[in-house]
């Protein structure tokens, strides 16, 4: 495993500084080790106090880690001073550790970070030594003494700090204005010969704080040099990264902290997902009475991960389940559960989600009006819709399930409908999970029977 040093400061409020990178390293695959070089108590509303850690203390940090643990690739962050910045550039020169310069000279929650006096040591020191520099459009504007407003500026600044000493160059247009109004970020990087911009889009809520997301993108990038990625396929890929952390992040206080345990969560999130609609598929196999409720159409299970957005985030059995004659068993056309295929099902958990995020799993099964009464009795919130009113044009679950919550005084455990022209008749049960959809099918069956 690749091992790489984040040095920087520690953020109180979790969301950037070493806390971030650590957990960015996590979340790519490598070691993370960290030297503190500040600690700082900060909030949403900004920085209220810095400790600089003493140079020396730094420097042990460092050494014990680089001549012990090993160090393959590097992150600089919070650097407070000029006595800072040059022992660090100094320990780093003496082991040739390649590093990623990330210049925080502010707090995205406002709050100067960076002695004003210690950027020309930074530019001095540290910059000819790095092997790529990272700074927003404010850092960028600052180091090369150029204002941006446009990618053509942002270019002309990449091309001055790469002048000043800087062998490469990524600038982050998260701050770019018209960018930003446009609904998307695009990052310049320049190699010293050739410019690529790397553009993402993004949907934000605007008006509350969006903190981490340079820490995240600098510790990423250093994570993909250390694996062995060149320049542009490790910008790209941090890029990527960060975008998802964004897009996934978590709304804390005033903050909007981006989340760069996104990829350990998901991996989580549809492990379990999985898991359950397995565990429900063995509940059904061993049900007495449920092969007598399968429509002719076969019947699918599956169940969402949180905030599921596509069918791409939808479990179910791959293929659909149909009764085998001989023995009265059951089988699976496939005996596969996996994302993505099972589109009937899929659409029909996430119009319901739209209504009730709770409600993340159903089985589909055929319609009788004996079956409708059973849910009933089992105490389920049953509603309706008639595929004969189905307006032209419309997708019928989307469509069928605002109809039938439309019925209810909330949102309905049950839906069924008659069928029509081409379409069986079914019925369709919710619940929070595949193994709770199994469990209230199974208290219907006891209803009818």
């Amino acid at each position: 495993m690749k091992r790489v040093v984040t040095i920087g400061g520690s953020d109180s409020s979790g969301g950037a500084g070493i806390q971030a990178d650590i957990k960015t390293f996590a979340a790519i695959g490598v070691h993370g080790t960290c030297v503190l070089t500040a600690v700082t108590a900060q909030n949403s509303m900004g920085v209220q106090d810095i400790l600089e850690v003493p140079v020396e203390v730094v420097n042990a940090q460092m050494e014990s880690i680089i001549t012990d643990i090993g160090v393959d690739y590097a992150k600089t962050g919070m650097l407070p001073s000029s006595k800072s910045i040059m022992g660090v550039a100094s320990v780093l020169r003496e082991h040739a550790v390649p590093f990623v310069l990330d210049p925080v000279l502010k707090s995205g929650s406002g709050g100067t970070l960076m002695d004003p006096d210690a950027v020309d040591t930074l530019l001095k020191h540290l910059l000819p030594l790095c092997n790529v520099v990272t700074p927003n459009i404010g850092e960028a504007s600052a180091l090369s003494g150029l204002e941006i407003r446009t990618l053509s500026e942002m270019r002309e600044a990449a091309i001055a700090l790469h002048q000043m000493g800087a062998p490469a160059v990524i600038i982050k247009g998260g701050h770019l204005e018209r960018e930003t109004a446009a609904g998307r970020a695009t990052d310049i990087v320049y190699d010293g010969e050739t410019f690529r911009e790397l553009t993402l889009e993004y949907q934000m809520k605007g008006g509350r704080i969006l903190h981490g997301s340079g820490c995240s993108f600098s510790a990423a990038l250093a994570a993909e040099l250390a694996k062995g990625h060149d320049l542009w396929s490790a910008a790209g890929r941090a890029k990527a990264f960060v975008h998802d952390a964004i897009m996934l992040h978590e709304l804390i206080s005033n903050f909007m902290v981006v989340n760069p345990v996104h990829r350990l969560r998901a991996d989580a999130e549809r492990y379990r997902v999985r898991e359950n609609v397995r565990e429900a598929l063995r509940m059904l196999s061993g049900m007495n009475g449920f092969k007598e409720v399968i429509p002719e159409v076969g019947t699918n299970i599956g169940m969402a991960i949180e905030d599921a957005r596509s069918e791409y985030d939808v479990a179910a059995v791959d293929g659909r389940i149909h009764p085998v004659h001989d023995h009265g068993a059951l089988r699976l056309l496939s005996g596969c559960v996996e994302f993505g295929v099972s589109s009937h099902i899929a659409r029909m958990i996430l119009a319901m989600m739209r209504y009730d995020a709770a409600k993340r799993s159903a089985i589909n099964i055929k319609y009788t009006p004996e079956l409708v009464s059973a849910c009933e009795d089992a105490g389920l919130r049953v509603s309706w819709f008639e595929r004969d009113d189905e307006p032209p044009g419309v997708a019928t679950m989307a469509w069928g399930v605002e109809e039938a919550v439309k019925r209810c005084d909330s949102t309905p455990d049950v839906i069924f409908d008659r069928g029509g022209r081409g379409k069986e008749a079914m019925i369709r049960i919710f619940d929070t999970s595949a193994v709770g959809v199994v469990k209230r099918l199974e208290g219907v069956l006891r209803s009818e029977g």
